[in-house]
């Protein structure tokens, strides 16, 4: 109780002596509070937004040194911060049939998302839009579907995506850069 006391006089002494410094300490521990509060996910995805925010390359460096899984994971809690998004939750792994995470939005509308955590050289090729093009509709029942890297596509995966009836979104690295950074959801047009 005492000790208690005695913080509580430093504390005012300090204030009054210096209320313009203490001000702005208050000012700073409060936005840094309010940022990892809306954060919502831990010092790690605190780590990535702020390299995001630096210019892009070291969120998706954090990106491709995360395991596939811990890359799913790290989709589907971005997509939850879309206030639009009711649920957004990982199922890929094994036999996943091209879905990594299934996002449901408010509006009942379900979006499949196939993710590619590749290397910058290494980009998504043609048979990945075939395999999710064949199987988000008629077996994962979902109105649409996108395709999130860390890397590029190829022009062949462009190619063939641009030809089917119902063209996925494609979401390179620059493009999740930005969506990490703030930027608007892909599944927004």
């Amino acid at each position: 109780m005492v000790v208690g006391v005695g913080a509580l006089i430093v504390v005012i002494t300090t204030v009054r002596a210096h209320p313009v410094v203490c001000g702005l300490l208050a000012v700073l521990v409060l936005g840094v509070v309010v940022t990892v509060h809306r954060m919502r996910g831990g010092f790690g995805e605190l780590r990535v937004r702020a390299d995001a925010r630096t210019g892009g390359t070291h969120s998706i460096a954090a990106y491709q040194h995360m395991s596939g899984s811990q890359f799913e994971h790290a989709v589907a809690d971005l997509a939850r911060r879309d206030p639009g998004v009711r649920a957004a939750t990982v199922s890929g792994g094994a036999n996943d049939r091209a879905l990594d995470v299934l996002v449901q939005l408010t509006d009942g509308r379900r979006i499949a998302v196939q993710c590619k955590r590749f290397a910058a050289g290494n980009r998504v090729g043609a048979p990945v839009v075939y395999a999710v093009n064949g199987t988000y509709r008629a077996y994962h029942r979902c109105d649409t579907a996108l395709i999130v890297t860390t890397s590029d596509f190829t022009q062949d995966a462009r190619r063939a995506n641009a030809e089917l009836d119902q063209p996925l979104r494609l979401v390179d690295g620059r493009t999740l850069s930005r969506w990490v950074a703030g930027g608007r959801p892909p599944w927004y047009p």
